[in-house]
């Protein structure tokens, strides 16, 4: 850069020295801006022959400097312009003050010295306002003359309830108390002293009295309108009028007086009166009284339902009156129908929740339900077209809240279980005392056993179910779930019940009162198949969404009634073998094997059994049968297995297996008609003593091998001990013959199949009665 360029930029020592010292900024730019320009030499200037650019360079730099120079100066320049413009406005701005503050001077002393002269004028006032008041007062003097004449005419007029003409007066009383308010608040120019305030209100004070008096008529007349009007409606339809008169006056003031038009006179006393409002308020009392007049002596207990339907009639007849007579007799915009409704709708609203917080029956609460859900909204009130309208215009709510028909509709469920809980209990004892009767259970038109038990829970719980639905398909699921979970209940307690009743049976058997023991067991299981069918019936009624959403664990009456019936067959079975039981220890003996006894006794008790298992419904009859042959075949085998017999030679076990054949086919003969009725179990128990029979019948002890083979895979539950028993009742199995036997149906022994029922894990074998035992493998 150019010795002239270094000079206008102020670059000499000192200079900077001083600049850096006062603006250290301007010191860091300025190394900066040269850091810059070496920066760009550098790089412009790279290689020799660039240097004949040199002056070029420095002629533009030394325009742009110029330029910025210039464009300074002129900035700098306007700035100043600017500011001595500002300095001449203060000037002149200062000289302006001066003569404003010597000018309001100047005023103030003029304005003392007139001090005097506005005294003067204070007496003339005074003498101004006297004079007006006097002027209004010998204007109003015969008004005022006429004020007691007038209240005394106006109060007569309203005890002979000549209401329109009572209230003209009454309208002329106010204009003139009015006019003398604002006449006095004028003269005075400063509002109305209290003194003169209080004098014209006690001057006009039966012109308040008035007041009172003529609306305490108007809402006698209103509050009376319900039981009047088809008599005589014309009072009525005068109070309407005046309750007009008096709204549109108050909009009127209101309008000219109480808006932000710079109006001060003031309001009319006991302005607004709002009469309008006072009306529909008055109407509503009316309602209420109307309801507290249905007699209340007999609303609780059956007299409820009676309570209801006084103030259904008493409702549509009031509703009635007012649809066709008083709403013709109010302006359209009064909407007196959905008034009366909605007064209505909530006196029945706080009259529901006061009756549904008392200690109700069942009864009663179904009637409140019944009421509140169907009745009122039916054809016969609320739900006529009209009506219905007329409600959804009004948007009035339910009679009770969702949370209150849920909590009266659970004190309902409550009520009807407590009851459900006391007649099965009581069902109970009744079913228990017929166990102790000297005769045989009563039987259907099907000739199965039963008694009233059933008949009693399930007409019960129907009952309630039908009842329940008449409210709703809601409550209707909650009945059955009580009612699933009282049956569950019942039924647990008549499992117990028969156990008890087992017990009593087994420590006197004998006993007469237990005659019909067995009778009245078979009965027992007959009630329980129709307490399933019910059981289910009910709970087909359930809506599929509602049926786990009462409770967490929902009811399982099936399985309460599933345990009640194996007990009872068991109860049954154990009876079986108590009759069985001194026949059995003849059966497999040397007499047996002689004479054949005493397999036909024990036919004869179980066909007498079998016949009273036909008194028994189906699934169970066949059940009771196929216990009873699964009971006749094991206790056959627990007494082959006790070996009363043991074979002396092969003419002996020939004897004993067609002994053995000819039982088992008057076993069959007698069970005969088991497959027919009922499903056929997989292994039929009586084909077992076939088997066994050709197990002892086998020639060839060299056999048994493969015949114990066979014997295990059909009846996989054999033991060793049962098959050591029948070769010890063969007579003629050797010791290695025996260890082979054992040996191989340990090896063998099959697990039990899925479904399959065992028939010897139930038959032990005494041990054996051995002296001593030889040190064998089998034995160690």
């Amino acid at each position: 850069m150019s010795a002239g360029d270094q000079k206008s930029f102020g670059d000499k020592p000192e200079d900077r020295v001083r600049v850096a010292e006062i603006w250290p900024e301007v010191a860091r730019a300025e190394c900066l801006a040269r850091g810059a320009a070496l920066k760009w030499a550098s790089g412009v200037f790279c290689r020799p022959e660039h240097l004949e650019r040199l002056s070029q360079y420095r002629k533009r730099e030394s325009q742009r400097t110029t330029s910025i120079h210039t464009r300074l100066k002129s900035m700098v320049q306007s700035y100043l312009e600017g500011v001595g413009w500002g300095l001449e406005q203060l000037r002149e701005a200062r000289v302006e003050l001066k003569e404003v503050s010597h000018t309001l001077k100047k005023a103030g002393l003029e304005s003392n010295g007139n001090t005097d002269v506005v005294k003067s004028l204070e007496r003339l006032r005074e003498v101004s306002v006297n004079h007006s008041q006097l002027l209004s007062a010998v204007s109003n003097l015969p008004r005022l003359y006429s004020v007691r004449s007038m209240v005394l005419e106006t109060e007569r007029l309203v005890e002979s309830r000549r209401l329109l003409e009572a209230h003209a007066r009454l309208m002329d009383l106010e204009r003139w108390q009015d006019d003398i308010f604002w006449q006095l608040h004028g003269a005075t120019g400063n509002g109305l002293s209290t003194e003169d305030q209080e004098l014209v209100e006690k001057y006009f004070s039966g012109v308040g009295q008035l007041v009172d008096a003529l609306g305490k008529e108007l809402w006698a007349v209103v509050s009376s309108s319900l039981a009047l009007a088809r008599q005589n409606p014309t009072p009525f339809v005068s109070a309407v009028r005046i309750v007009e008169r008096e709204e549109t006056l108050d909009k009127a003031l209101l309008e000219e007086r109480g808006g932000n038009r710079g109006n001060t006179r003031p309001l009319p006393p006991g302005r607004p009166r709002c009469w309008r409002a006072c009306f529909f308020r008055v109407l509503e009392e009316a309602v209420s009284a109307r309801f507290r007049s249905v007699s209340y002596l007999h609303t609780r207990g059956p007299g409820l339902a009676g309570h209801l339907s006084a103030l259904q009639h008493g409702i549509m007849a009031d509703l009635t009156t007012v649809r066709h007579l008083l709403e013709h007799c109010v302006p359209s915009h009064y909407q007196l129908t959905g008034a009366y409704l909605k007064a209505s709708h909530r006196c029945l609203h706080a009259h529901l929740a006061q009756v549904s917080s008392w200690d109700l029956e069942s009864g009663e609460i179904f009637a409140v339900l019944n009421w509140v859900l169907h009745i009122f909204t039916s054809p016969d009130m609320m739900g006529q077209p009209e009506l219905v309208d007329v409600m959804e215009k009004e948007e009035l709510g339910p009679l009770i809240s969702p949370e209150g028909l849920e909590q009266l509709q659970n004190k309902y469920v409550q009520s009807v279980r407590k009851s459900v809980s006391e007649w099965m209990h009581k069902a109970l004892q009744v079913e228990l005392q017929d166990w102790q009767r000297d005769q045989e259970p009563d039987t259907d038109h099907e000739g199965f056993y039963h008694t009233s038990l059933p008949t009693i829970i399930t007409q019960m719980l129907e009952e309630n179910a039908r009842v329940a639905l008449m409210i709703g398909e809601s409550l209707r699921d909650q009945i059955i779930q009580m009612g699933l979970y009282e049956m569950e209940n019942l039924l647990n307690r008549f499992r117990e019940a028969l156990v008890e009743f087992g017990k009593e049976h087994r420590r006197d058997p004998s006993n007469s009162k237990n005659k019909f023991y067995l009778h009245y067991l078979l009965a027992s299981i007959s009630n329980c198949i129709i307490l399933k069918q019910s059981t289910e019936s009910l709970r087909q009624q359930q809506s599929s969404r509602s049926v786990s959403q009462f409770s967490r664990t929902p009811p399982n009456p099936l399985a309460a009634l599933d345990r009640a019936v194996r007990r009872a067959c068991r109860l049954v079975m154990d009876q079986l073998l108590l009759d069985l039981q001194p026949l059995l220890p003849g059966l497999l003996t040397r007499p047996w094997l002689v004479q054949g006894d005493p397999v036909p006794k024990l036919c004869h008790v179980l066909e007498r059994h079998l016949e009273l298992y036909s008194r028994v419904r189906p699934p169970c009859r066949q059940r009771l049968q196929e216990e009873a042959q699964w009971l006749m075949v094991v206790e056959y085998v627990r007494a082959l297995m006790q070996k009363r017999l043991v074979c002396r030679g092969a003419d002996e076990r020939k004897q004993l297996t067609q002994q053995m054949i000819q039982d088992e086919q008057q076993f069959r003969e007698m069970f005969h008609g088991l497959d027919g009725e009922g499903s056929v179990p997989e292994v039929n128990p009586l084909a077992l003593l076939p088997i066994l029979a050709d197990f002892i019948r086998l020639k060839d002890p060299g056999m048994l091998i493969l015949e114990v083979t066979g014997l295990a895979a059909k009846y996989p539950d054999i033991g060793e001990e049962h098959v050591s028993v029948l070769m010890d009742i063969r007579g003629d199995v050797s010791r290695d013959i025996r260890g082979s036997v054992l040996d191989l149906l340990e090896q063998s022994a099959p697990p039990l199949p899925a479904g399959y029922r065992p028939i010897f894990t139930d038959i032990l074998v005494r041990p054996s009665s051995m002296a001593f035992c030889l040190p064998t493998a089998k034995c160690a």
